[in-house]
């Protein structure tokens, strides 16, 4: 098991618990039915793709269907064939196990700490290597071994041959579950061996009921209806605009967006010192909404391919340079202007 990024365990009102301790799934029965379907069939395929933009449930569905896997082994059952979801009792000593990080038949791959406690910018191969060893070891209770790997976009190409390895040659009993932000960033070669899932955004009714449950307030709450309305979906992206002035600086930033390619030098220098600190939320707010931004471009531009290029590599730079403002704590007024340097480049002509 690897360990997780120190905010995605933060018990902090405005953070989602892990997917490894949640249980409750909003807003993708569908998905949820299909993978059920699967499992109960007896001819489940050894991996899914599961695609959906970001802070949407796609790694808490991964988590829900390794969970009922586990506990429940043999598809043809009782409990599995009167199930009506994958939901498991968190009371299960499958779940438990899972909360805790403690399930041997169980491998999750992402991104881990470095020795400045910061996330590597991707999967390590090495990491991704395990897969062999992990898949060619005798599985314990039940004889299923699961990998979630959260998310596959996250993996260099040394990374994505390794996968592809296995999943060439999958052993009996094993079961893939891969997250992915953008299928397009997934390699044809590991996306023509799995079952794509498409999980779309949620509606905004889900996005508050998941957030009032995560917060522990009422759906109606004001900040958080306001704060679903602004999230598009996302539940990740709803939970970070809990934060104080989170909302502004989401305004602030898309009203330069929406000013492109024109740019507004005084506007700018006011972003960059709502940006100013260390706090890594309001930064990690501000490129959510240049990537919401950037991926609603690139949809609509999909047929132009000269600027849908010149949009895919202001967004590959635009991350990596936020990337290193986190990792190497720099100031983030320059890294403002960068950021719309570079889209007003995308965006002319």
């Amino acid at each position: 098991m690897s360990p997780r990024a120190s905010e995605e365990d933060d018990d902090d009102r405005n953070e989602a618990p892990h997917p490894r301790a949640t249980t409750v799934l909003f807003g993708h029965a569908l998905a949820e039915t299909a993978l059920l379907a699967a499992y109960r069939s007896g001819r489940v395929p050894h991996a899914f793709l599961i695609v959906g933009p970001k802070g949407i449930g796609k790694a808490t569905l991964a988590y829900r269907m390794a969970r009922f896997v586990l506990a429940y082994p043999d598809p043809a059952v009782r409990e599995v064939q009167a199930a009506v979801s994958l939901a498991v009792d968190a009371k299960h000593p499958v779940a438990r196990r899972i909360a805790a990080q403690a399930q041997p038949d169980l491998l999750i791959l992402e991104r881990t700490l470095n020795e400045k406690g910061a996330l590597h910018k991707q999967i390590a191969v090495d990491d991704i290597r395990k897969t062999v060893t992990f898949f060619g070891s005798t599985a314990g209770e039940g004889g299923w071994r699961i990998a979630i790997v959260d998310a596959v976009d996250e993996l260099n190409k040394s990374g994505a041959n390794a996968l592809l390895k296995v999943l060439e040659e999958p052993p009996q009993r094993a079961l893939l579950l891969l997250v992915s932000h953008s299928a397009a960033r997934v390699p044809a070669t590991l996306r023509s061996r799995c079952r794509i899932l498409t999980l779309r955004p949620l509606a905004q009714a889900d996005v508050a009921a998941a957030v009032a449950s995560a917060a522990g307030v009422a759906a109606t709450d004001s900040e958080v209806a306001a704060a679903a309305a602004a999230a598009e979906g996302s539940v990740a992206r709803a939970l970070s605009f809990l934060d104080e002035g989170a909302l502004e600086l989401r305004q602030q930033a898309l009203d330069l967006l929406d000013r492109l390619p024109a740019l507004d030098a005084t506007s700018l220098h006011a972003l960059g010192e709502a940006l100013a600190g260390t706090d890594a939320a309001p930064l990690a707010a501000f490129i959510d909404t240049v990537n919401a931004w950037l991926s609603q471009r690139l949809d609509r531009n999909a047929n132009e391919i000269g600027r849908a290029a010149r949009l895919a590599d202001a967004s590959e730079r635009i991350n990596a340079a936020a990337r290193d403002a986190e990792t190497y704590n720099l100031e983030r007024k320059p890294l403002v202007f960068n950021v719309f340097g570079l889209l007003a480049e995308a965006t002319r002509g």
